[in-house]
């Protein structure tokens, strides 16, 4: 049954990126809770569906609170007609004006999601943080990006950035994992950088809160609104964290 098989392959696969790069894991884990104690921002930026990956880690149950969307006009698919965002998403120099618009400054740290690695806006996102003085941190797919030549002006994909991290979502190229035949043709169907991302970049965030528990006295996690005391906790934890928060 080809839904089993595309099961079993995503299970298969996140078993295998993330214990490949468990390393990683703990060193971004590390990145970002140094840039929380430090008294630094954490900001999530990505294109049409890497935007998934933000929303995932933005004022979420179970999240860390200080991580603050880096989200602009034309760049998710709610936008009309959806064709745009893909448009948008090639624009060189879009991301340096949302970088500096909102304010990334040295201290600060930065998690850009690509699947492909190649679009001018994420790599200018990274490229405008590292020069803001941020850290960066990047989530691609390593196989996909030295496939596809890069959109940027300057040649360079995002794996090919000397960002602080890189994280490989182990997506293959074209991000489809299983191979359907028809009368006609072939095609591959199921995208998986969307679960091997959500996956990694949650451990990270799990990794993040176990060090910052050692030391701070209220670790900077939400709390579920639907638990009995979910409002309050966050209510309280929001307020103490609201100068390094850009959406409330």
């Amino acid at each position: 049954m080809a839904a089993e098989d595309y099961v079993r392959r995503v299970v298969a696969l996140i078993n295998e990126v993330v214990g490949r790069q468990s390393e990683r894991i703990r060193t971004a884990a590390e990145i970002i809770a140094a840039t929380i104690l430090n008294g630094g921002r954490i900001w999530a930026f990505g294109a049409t569906h890497s935007s998934i990956m933000v929303q995932e880690l933005v004022y979420r149950a179970g999240g860390l609170i200080p991580i603050n969307p880096l989200f602009a006009p034309g760049l998710d698919v709610s936008v009309r007609p959806v064709t745009l965002s893909s448009k948008m998403e090639r624009l060189p120099g879009y991301g340096r004006i949302l970088v500096s618009e909102n304010g990334v400054r040295a201290g600060d740290c930065v998690i850009v999601f690509s699947a492909s690695g190649r679009n001018p806006v994420p790599i200018d996102v990274a490229l405008a943080a590292k020069e803001a003085g941020a850290k960066v941190i990047g989530f691609v797919s390593e196989s996909y990006a030295r496939a596809v030549p890069s959109r940027h002006p300057a040649k360079k994909n995002l794996l090919e950035l000397d960002l602080d991290l890189v994280i490989d979502n182990g997506a293959p190229v074209g991000d489809a994992l299983v191979e359907v035949s028809g009368n006609k043709e072939t095609v591959y169907v199921g995208p998986v950088s969307t679960i091997t991302s959500c996956v990694l970049v949650n451990a990270i965030v799990v990794e993040t809160a176990s060090i910052l528990a050692k030391q701070v006295d209220e670790i900077p996690v939400f709390l579920s609104g639907n638990l009995e005391n979910g409002d309050e906790h966050n209510a309280r934890l929001l307020e103490l964290y609201k100068d390094r928060l850009t959406y409330l």
